[in-house]
């Protein structure tokens, strides 16, 4: 990690922007198909490197103007040994993959000449994330992606992090396997419209659980893919979120259940999705990273950085 990007995963209260809602966008309104949700195979294509390195390149320029800084979020969510084979890509296949992801990312900063851009490896769960049919251990888990994040380990990355995970013991295998490769991890849990796991089990929970497993090795938590309203209600001051530090929201009020039978785009709506964010924000000083998944694109992460970035903390 660069002295510029280091203070990120240290004390530093300044806003990031965070955004994974690329796939959604390339799918619904791009009309371009994504097999298995997966976007890393654009790697592949002169014509999808560059797709990805619009979504940088923008991500970047937005972070410039608000001056706030930037998480670049890796094409791999999906690019793990499980899902990767459904699709016919071999793990040596998928190790290439995941390293030219961070080349990628760390050439669009470079090239920007950006000071304030984070390299993240997104991590994905290794079945479905809504509806999991395989709970692994937590020993289990760290086996299975250790393979992943032991390629990422040899990258430029900055951070580890793990997305839309809807049980503790996913969670603490990916910390320890981040911990084993000296490297920082963030963990992104996912809630149903009662804010509760996909799994039933209560946020606050969750987070407590895994921290008690690791010894607080996670940098810090948040909650992806839902809707504020989905999670609004349940912050409640406890120990547990004062360490949650993310929040990269959708922008459809729909559950998880009703966005995967969609067959066009809630886009909800940007300004209110951007000051229902901030709100939360000025409650909860400690979260510093805003974005947005499922349904979003850039005029939802605009929207997002300036709300966030005209309240003054």
């Amino acid at each position: 990690m660069s002295p510029d990007r280091s203070k990120f995963l240290k004390q530093d209260t300044g806003l990031y922007l965070a955004y994974v809602g690329m796939e959604t966008d390339l799918i619904f309104s791009r009309g371009i198909d994504l097999p298995g949700f997966a976007s890393f195979p654009l790697l592949s294509t002169d014509e999808g490197r560059s797709i990805l390195e619009q979504y940088f390149d923008a991500m970047i320029q937005l972070g410039t103007a608000q001056n706030v800084g930037v998480i670049l979020e890796s094409p791999t969510w999906v690019a793990n040994r499980d899902r990767g084979a459904v699709l016919g890509y071999s793990p040596e296949e998928l190790a290439v993959f995941n390293v030219q992801a961070v080349a990628s990312m760390a050439q669009a900063v470079e090239k920007a000449g950006a000071h304030h851009a984070v390299l993240s490896a997104n991590i994905g769960p290794r079945d479905d994330a809504y509806a999991p049919e395989v709970r692994m251990s937590a020993d289990m888990a760290e086996g299975y992606h250790s393979h992943q994040i032991s390629v990422f380990a040899d990258t430029a990355v900055d951070v580890i992090s793990g997305y839309t995970l809807a049980y503790p013991a996913e969670a603490i295998g990916i910390i320890r396997a981040a911990r084993s490769s000296n490297l920082p991890v963030v963990i992104a849990f996912t809630v149903e419209t009662d804010g509760r796991l996909p799994t039933g089990m209560p946020l606050a929970d969750a987070i407590a659980q895994v921290d008690d497993a690791t010894d607080g090795y996670c940098a810090y938590f948040m909650i992806n893919c839902a809707h504020p309203e989905h999670f609004r209600n349940i912050l409640d001051g406890s120990d547990a979120f004062q360490r949650l530090g993310g929040l990269v929201a959708n922008a459809s009020r729909c559950s998880h259940a009703e966005l995967d039978e969609a067959t066009k785009l809630d886009a909800g709506n940007p300004q209110e999705l951007a000051r229902q964010l901030a709100d939360i924000r000025q409650e909860y000083p400690q979260i510093r990273v805003l974005g947005g998944c499922c349904g979003t694109d850039m005029r939802h992460m605009t929207e997002i950085a300036r709300a966030a970035a005209s309240q003054p903390l």
